[in-house]
């Protein structure tokens, strides 16, 4: 076995340690509404569940130097995020939101994806996407770096609502997954599909 110790690494060699052995990561793309306006999208893998009661998950948004990204800033400012699940039908357009905007553009139009109001909050969703996720805003947590430029922000969203495409769901909400192609995240610029399917019982 390699022994590396992590305290002797730079933020840059973690994060490729970090990013290459912690794979698949599933990915959310993330819509927030500016004060203007502006509907902001940007995918992040840093994203999973954090409990089912109430229904929370949480998605890891970096900063850059100390300061706060459109999509954390947008998400505590008005208290409300919308969360995509990453699949095949229209991962180019989520990548596409991975281009450094200024605040007054929006990805969504850049990437060519067509936005739906929000049923039960203000943030539009993403139609293209099979899962959508309306969630509010139950915390933020600076995280990481120093207390005066923390290297990350901790968004734990509690969601309201969710919207399932029907070719994915059966009547008891079960999710079909090889009818969802979901896409995860390995590192660099590299992808994943869901690949083949087994089962393991777990002990009782």
């Amino acid at each position: 076995m390699i022994r590396i110790d992590a305290e002797n690494l730079s933020e840059r060699e973690n994060y490729k340690l970090l990013t290459g052995t912690v794979i698949p990561r599933p990915i959310a793309l993330v819509t927030t509404l500016s004060e203007d306006g502006v509907l902001n999208a940007a995918p992040f893998s840093y994203f999973n569940i954090v409990t089912a009661d109430p229904p929370l998950i949480s998605v890891s948004v970096q900063r850059k130097r100390g300061i706060r990204k459109d999509t954390s800033r947008h998400a505590i400012a008005r208290g409300e995020f919308v969360v995509h699940i990453a699949d095949e039908s229209y991962v180019e357009k989520l990548n596409a939101t991975a281009a450094s905007l200024p605040p007054e553009e929006s990805e969504v139009a850049l990437a060519g994806l067509t936005a739906v109001p929000g049923e039960c909050i203000s943030v539009p969703g993403i139609a293209e996407a099979k899962v959508r996720l309306e969630c509010v805003l139950e915390q933020a947590i600076p995280l990481g770096g120093t207390a005066e430029a923390p290297a990350a922000d901790l968004l734990i969203g509690r969601v309201v609502r969710y919207h399932l495409h029907e070719s994915i769901a059966d009547e008891r909400n079960h999710i079909d997954a090889a009818a969802l192609q979901p896409v995860s995240r390995l590192a660099g610029a590299s992808y994943a599909k869901l690949g083949e399917l087994f089962e393991v019982e777990r002990p009782s």
